[in-house]
C-alpha cells in the first residue's frame, strides 16, 4: 500500500522541535515528524515562533508530504522523522 496524507491537521512539538502530521497506510495511522530546521531552511527566511513553523509547514506541504512518501516507501517504521538529509 501506499501512504496517503489527508488529514491537514498538524502540531507543533516543542519537546522534539518539530511539526508533527499523519499519514495513512490504508486504516493504519503512521506519524510523520519534520523537524524545526528543515522548516526553516524550506521557509529561507526567519520565521516567529510556533505560528510561523506551522505557516511555513503549510506553505511547503506537498514537498514534505511528497519526501515523506518517499522516505515511508524506503523503509517501514513505525513513526518517521524528516531531517535535511532527506530533503538533499
Amino acid at each position: 500500500m501506499t501512504i496517503e496524507f489527508p488529514n491537514p491537521s498538524r502540531r507543533y512539538d516543542a519537546t522534539r522541535h518539530c511539526v508533527r502530521f499523519s499519514g495513512y497506510d490504508g486504516a493504519l495511522e503512521r506519524p510523520f515528524f519534520v523537524e524545526e530546521d528543515v522548516i526553516r531552511r524550506l521557509a529561507g527566511s526567519a520565521l516567529a515562533g510556533e505560528s510561523g513553523l506551522l505557516e511555513a509547514f503549510d506553505r511547503h506541504r506537498d514537498r514534505i508530504c511528497k519526501v515523506a512518501e518517499m522516505v515511508y516507501g524506503r523503509r517501514r517504521e513505525g513513526s518517521y522523522t524528516l531531517t535535511h538529509t532527506d530533503f538533499a
